[in-house]
């Protein structure tokens, strides 16, 4: 995704368009906006990549109902809102220089957010489905200043239709009848030429590709919990399945050691260059209490001094910076991890040399072709990307990088784009950002 635009969302009222890079992060003051621009990111992929309703109430994003949702200034609100929007433009995967829109409207059904509208956008062709109250729906496409739409269609229920965002386009068998004319349409001016069709099946495209990776591979990005799960002593093996808080990771792990020793050797490796540079272990490994895939296990780690290496010590034994880093380490560095990441305050419990080393490992993961959206708090992390986009530590360049600064304003909030320039030099801040620390220095200088 480039750039995302909200309205009526939380407390996002006016629309407001944020452009998103390689590497975003989210900077702001608490409680404005940040986790539910995480989750509507996520909602949006939902729609958009895997054609179904998103759960707005999904781990770990649970935004409560639709009237919790939709913007609402409080008691005596007269202009409260019943819908509110969201959309993305992204550069066409296969045409680079197509930019796609994409748009959803989101009604309340059942109390519940419901993407009542979508619609995709080209520069030669458009797409839209339309749902009405009594599960009608209608499907228009055009391309240029052309228009047509499919006869309505009446669903038993909102649930028959996630399948059917765009069904003349993403359908290689209706896209054949389409030409052959045998599917009823209601034209406006002009019939749809091969090459209308052609305009709106390239355009199509742009989600089909998504879709048919997604049957192989797991796509759908990753959301990771501020606070991840406690460690154990002792871990008995589990079906490892993606959870917020890594309450898998070590399973995983063991798994990994114990059936594919050349992956479980290159996550290993990943993992403990980045504790070397971080300061948070030199070595990690998986003790098995048996030599069957059920037996129990343990995670440790050691540290090396100066003139021999360290004993192993469990994870409960260690820092809890350690056990709440890992999980995340884990999720970025993992052979099959997906495409985009959703992280809230990574920093948490790591010393601000943890921190800073963080800051290098999302610019490492960003130029490997994903994204990585972080909401953080840590100074430590921003400087360290501004620092490594300067010095060319990676193939990082200033226009991969976008901070954006979530600013509190009356009942509604703000987002400020700002870029980085090659000096890494933050562009286009306004006063407001950074101020607080600003008053801290002086004060602290005694002005």
């Amino acid at each position: 995704m480039d750039s995302v635009t909200l309205k009526n969302y939380r407390c996002f009222r006016e629309e407001q368009t944020a452009r998103l890079a390689p590497l975003t992060l989210l900077v702001g003051e608490n409680s404005t906006g940040k986790t539910s621009f995480l989750a509507i990111l996520r909602a949006l992929w939902d729609v958009a990549f895997a054609d179904r309703v998103p759960d707005f109430r999904e781990e770990p994003y649970d935004l409560g109902s639709f009237e919790d949702i939709v913007h609402n200034r409080g008691v005596g609100d007269t202009d409260a809102a019943d819908f509110f929007e969201a959309g993305f433009v992204q550069k066409h995967p296969r045409y680079r220089n197509d930019a796609v829109h994409y748009d959803a409207t989101f009604k309340s059904y059942n109390g519940a957010p419901f993407p009542a509208k979508r619609m995709l956008r080209g520069k030669d062709a458009w797409l839209e489905v339309e749902t009405d109250d009594k599960g009608v729906v209608l499907s228009r496409f055009g391309a240029h200043n052309k228009r047509w739409k499919r006869e309505r269609r009446r669903y038993a229920g909102y649930a028959d239709t996630d399948d059917r965002l765009f069904p003349i386009a993403t359908n290689p068998l209706i896209r054949r009848s389409f030409l052959a004319g045998e599917i009823d349409l209601e034209y406006g001016d002009d019939n749809p030429t091969i090459d209308d069709v052609d305009k709106i099946w390239r355009l199509s495209t742009s989600l089909r590709m998504h879709r048919r990776i997604g049957r192989s591979r797991d796509l759908r990005p990753f959301a990771g919990a501020p606070i991840h799960s406690r460690p154990r002593r002792t871990y008995d093996p589990i079906r490892p399945s993606r959870d917020p808080e890594g309450e898998y990771i070590p399973a995983y792990l063991a798994n990994l050691y114990r059936g594919n020793s050349d992956e479980w050797q290159k996550l290993k490796a990943f993992l403990e260059d980045f504790g070397r540079k971080s300061g948070l272990f030199d070595d990690i490994s998986v003790m098995s209490f048996g030599k069957t895939s059920g037996a129990p296990f343990q995670i440790r780690i050691r540290k090396w001094g100066e003139r021999r290496k360290g004993g192993y010590r469990n994870l409960m034994d260690v820092g809890y910076g350690v056990s709440q880093a890992l999980p995340m380490l884990t999720e970025l560095l993992r052979p099959d991890a997906p495409q985009m990441f959703l992280l809230q305050q990574p920093e948490v419990h790591l010393h601000p040399s943890a921190q800073a080393a963080l800051g290098s490992l999302f610019c490492d993961v960003a130029v490997q072709g994903k994204q990585l959206i972080v909401e953080t708090h840590s100074d430590y992390i921003i400087d360290r990307v501004r620092m490594d986009v300067r010095d060319n530590t990676t193939a990082l360049k200033p226009d991969d990088v976008s901070i954006l600064y979530f600013e509190r304003g009356d009942l509604d909030v703000n987002i400020h784009s700002i870029r980085l320039d090659e000096m890494g030099n933050v562009l286009d801040a306004p006063p407001g950002y950074r101020q607080f620390f600003t008053d801290e220095m002086m004060r602290s200088v005694g002005f």
